[in-house]
């Protein structure tokens, strides 16, 4: 009995290690075949690329003499990322504020794509820039004016950022006075998602 049951176990054992070897196969090939399919995928993809000589000789005369103007907002939004970022971690703890994660703004995934050259890559690295930039302070400045001011405009705003919709309405003095301290702790659902105390 004891032999069979050692038998029975020795079975067992080669039965796993088959297993493993056949899962660690299935594994390889599977990697293999996904790094295969992404070299074909970075081969079609660089078919469209269009080279950085050619893409400036095929520039508008126009369009080059404004670059210049263009590129000059990495001053501003440089300085705005800055600012943002200073104020937001000097005072948002004092009032008790969940931070912005600054890092859900500037979102930097596109400059590797292999259809792009060098110069299209810088666009959109600076693109991904001056508009997570821009997010980002609409951002910290929508919660600081639920802090401070969560009070609607009296006409519409367009594109109103997401925490409008809980300001007080227009000369609603009665509701601003009773319901401004609780307004301003109503950070809780977003305490909740971004782990951050306020």
């Amino acid at each position: 009995m004891k032999q069979h049951l050692e038998e029975l176990l020795e079975r067992i054992r080669t039965l796993q290690e088959e297993v493993e070897e056949t899962y660690l196969q299935a594994r390889e090939d599977l990697e293999r075949q996904r790094v295969e399919l992404a070299e074909e995928f970075q081969r079609r993809q660089r078919r469209y690329k269009i080279g950085l000589l050619r893409f400036i000789a095929r520039a508008r005369p126009l369009v080059a003499l404004t670059a210049p103007v263009i590129y000059l907002g990495w001053i501003p939004f440089l300085l705005m990322d800055l600012f943002v970022s200073l104020f937001q971690t000097v005072c948002f703890p004092i009032y008790g504020i969940p931070r912005v994660r600054r890092a859900d703004y500037l979102i930097f995934d596109r400059e590797g794509l292999p259809y792009l050259n060098l110069l299209e890559r810088f666009n959109c690295f600076y693109c991904t820039y001056g508009n997570g930039v821009a997010a980002y302070t609409r951002e910290v400045a929508a919660r600081t004016e639920q802090y401070w001011c969560p009070i609607k405009h009296q006409r519409r705003m367009a594109a109103a950022h997401d925490y409008y919709p809980k300001f007080f309405d227009h000369g609603d003095a009665e509701a601003y006075r009773r319901e401004l301290a609780r307004l301003r702790r109503d950070y809780e659902a977003l305490r909740a998602t971004t782990g951050d105390p306020g």
